[in-house]
């Protein structure tokens, strides 16, 4: 398995990735009913392609010559930069959104991650955000996911970053992201996340429990060990 971060020219296959194993399939998104399997959601399909952007994304690919994959994308892990404020402007946006589904979903992650400032928790301008972790279903049980999210550490490492987070939807990507050091830090019940009528407002299938907000610190032996990135 070759593993590469993800350049332009990769987008739109990560994307069609995305639509034929993650959309449909991840638990708040399967349980809003956001899109079919194979489909595409326009909404979604632009929040990637924005994570994207920030050149921090890593893709696995089939490597092997005499497979009948070959040169087919394995799995992503799409990363972003999370600054002060990005939140709470991507919740103002977010009440514009004409895909009631989306807004369900969103307004979850990000009204919980305000419940807490990390930022001041962690005495952090910046945060490594862990935003979708996706393999292919032909590649699951090779340990695929696990070495994306250990990559991806390291390429936070390069980039000076001190904190890591994800916002775990699964019971599958909460387990692998705990094998590699992160730590839940909050987390909200889907059987007690109700609307005013009491009614659950994300109806996600068991094993799926629990949305998990998960940190990782990353320590350097001394401030001369941190990336210049780290002032950018």
């Amino acid at each position: 398995m070759e593993y590469k971060v993800i350049t332009e020219e990769h987008f739109e296959r990560v994307i069609e990735h995305l639509r034929g194993n993650f959309f449909a399939d991840e638990p708040l998104n399967h349980a809003a009913g956001l899109c079919q399997h194979g489909g595409g959601n326009a909404e979604l399909e632009h929040h990637s392609l924005a994570t994207l952007q920030d050149q921090l994304s890593l893709m696995a690919v089939d490597g092997r010559a005499d497979s009948a994959t070959y040169g087919q994308i394995a799995g992503v892990i799409l990363n972003g930069i999370l600054r002060p404020g990005d939140t709470e402007e991507a919740l103002e946006k977010l009440q514009h959104s004409m895909d009631e589904n989306y807004k369900k979903i969103f307004e979850l992650l990000y009204g919980h991650s305000l419940q807490v400032d990390l930022f001041a928790r962690y005495n952090v301008e910046r945060i490594f955000d862990v935003r979708i972790l996706s393999v292919d279903a032909r590649f699951r049980g090779q340990g695929i996911a696990k070495e994306l999210v250990r990559r991806a550490e390291q390429v936070a490492r390069k980039s000076g970053f001190r904190l890591l987070k994800a916002d775990a939807t699964g019971i599958f990507s909460q387990k692998i992201l705990c094998s590699q050091g992160f730590q839940p830090f909050s987390e909200q019940l889907y059987a007690k996340y109700t609307n005013d009528a009491g009614e659950i407002i994300l109806p996600v299938e068991a094993p799926h429990i629990k949305l998990q907000l998960l940190t990782k610190q990353l320590n350097y032996e001394n401030n001369k060990d941190i990336p210049s990135m780290q002032q950018q």
